[in-house]
């Protein structure tokens, strides 16, 4: 445990689920997770706060949940999430003329640079929520990824800029304060995500991220190392499980757990002969629901997603095999099955299915590994980024939170080799030190272990 890191803490204000998760990285530079709780989630629709009382009752709970997990815990400062139909982006391009041309360039002329782009002229009743940079330029010399420790007079970039909703950003800091906690920084849905589930080759080789959530579908495209395109398409699990309603004529309750338990994303791979049999309401007959009538309805909304995803890939001229990475599909709706054939069917590109193990440390409950839980542990990592670049005050004051049992995967451990040595020739005494030397460094680079074995799952 590195005592000498602060503890950063995820919150993720969905449409169906908040959850809090708090993680302090390790001497490797991975997440542990010393807490971590959520709630059902009741007042917000396609990710925008519409009843605040009902979201503060929500985060309460999901904390509590938290501090239950680990009650040595303290938890003030909260990374928050933000989505919704409100939340647009438009590129930007600025420059600066250096005062001092003489020495290399530094991280305060960028700061400088990048702080500049918050009095871009946006439409009233909007505010800005990110400044991102994309390429620099140095003079001269074009597509600098870091222009730090450059000479040269003048210093420019495009940006690409993150607005929402004034009202809607009020009710998500209201609904945070009037828990108890303060808003560290709002962070955008989709580049939370990507932080968590996207690796560096990832980044090289060009990849859209698709966050499927409740009530929003979040999209993140890299291409060359930069990110190039963001959105918020309006549809996502919430509105299948209203479709399978209105469509199937049960109730809410039950299309989402037919949704979970037998949905299927294709229809052509669900079964014809298979039938769900749904209890009848106050004395009414039982009802028979086709398998594969269940599977149109996902397969017609879930290709929508898709072509919306599809449509934005063209915005920015990066359909047609140009991502190498292809689509990383996230979030809870990214659980369906035959969701990745159905993907690669309507974008062509390839697909998978992207999981948060990426920054984790191992040996944590497989619960917070779930594509679910993605948006929440890249608001940790985005924390990790502002504190490891000094862009933020950050307070040390804990120092003895350990992982606490409940979140620990307690598998049994390797039965200890030296026991039986003495009983064993020279050659299989070799052979066993060996072995024990192989576990030494298998702990140390325990999570590359991992992520191979995922990779190749996967």
């Amino acid at each position: 445990m590195n005592n000498e890191q602060p503890i950063i803490v995820g919150l993720d204000i969905g449409t169906t689920k908040i959850a809090v998760i708090a993680g302090r990285k390790n001497e490797y530079g991975k997440l542990e997770i010393l807490g971590f709780g959520k709630s059902n989630s009741n007042g917000v629709k396609h990710g925008q706060v519409l009843n605040i009382d009902e979201t503060i009752k929500a985060i309460r709970s999901a904390l509590e949940n938290c501090f239950a997990s680990n009650p040595n815990l303290e938890i003030k400062d909260v990374y928050v999430g933000i989505a919704g139909h409100h939340i647009k982006s438009l590129q930007t391009r600025g420059d600066i003329v250096r005062q001092k041309t003489d020495e290399e360039i530094t991280q305060k002329e960028i700061d400088q640079l990048i702080d500049d782009q918050y009095k871009t002229y946006i439409p009233a009743g909007d505010q800005i929520i990110d400044v991102i940079p994309q390429e620099f330029t140095v003079d001269n010399f074009q597509n600098i990824p870091n222009p730090i420790g450059y000479g040269g007079v003048k210093i420019g970039a495009n940006f690409h800029i993150i607005t929402g909703d004034k009202n809607a950003i009020k009710n998500i800091n209201r609904s945070v304060e009037k828990a108890g906690l303060f808003t560290k920084d709002l962070v955008l849905q989709p580049l939370a995500s990507s932080s968590a589930v996207m690796g560096q080759e990832d980044l090289e080789a060009g990849v859209a991220i698709v966050d499927i959530g409740g009530g929003t579908t979040d999209l993140a495209v890299f291409y060359e190392g930069i990110l190039k395109h963001t959105a918020v398409i309006p549809f996502a699990g919430e509105n299948i499980t209203n479709d399978i309603k209105t469509g199937l004529g049960v109730l809410k309750t039950q299309a989402e757990q037919m949704k979970v338990q037998f949905g299927s994303a294709l229809a052509n791979e669900a079964k014809s002969n298979a039938y769900i049999t749904i209890p009848g309401l106050r004395g009414m007959p039982a009802k028979e629901i086709s398998v594969k009538n269940l599977a149109n309805i996902i397969q017609a909304r879930m290709s929508e997603i898709m072509d919306f995803v599809t449509y934005h890939l063209k915005q920015v001229g990066l359909e047609n095999r140009m991502l190498n990475g292809g689509i990383i599909l996230t979030g809870g709706g990214s659980q369906l099955k035959h969701l990745i054939q159905l993907t690669e069917y309507v974008t062509g590109l390839p697909a998978r299915i992207g999981f948060p193990n990426e920054h984790l440390a191992g040996g944590h409950i497989e619960e917070l590994a779930k594509p679910t839980y993605s948006t929440c542990i890249g608001l940790i990592l985005k924390g990790y980024d502002d504190y490891e670049h000094n862009r933020k005050q950050f307070e040390k004051e804990y120092r003895k939170v350990e992982v606490p049992e409940g979140l620990k995967n307690n598998l049994p451990e390797e039965a200890p080799v030296e026991v039986i040595e003495e009983e064993v020739n020279e050659k299989e005494v070799t052979r066993r030190k060996n072995l024990t030397g192989f576990w030494g460094k298998f702990k140390d680079g325990i999570i590359d272990l991992f992520k191979e074995e995922e990779d190749k799952k996967l």
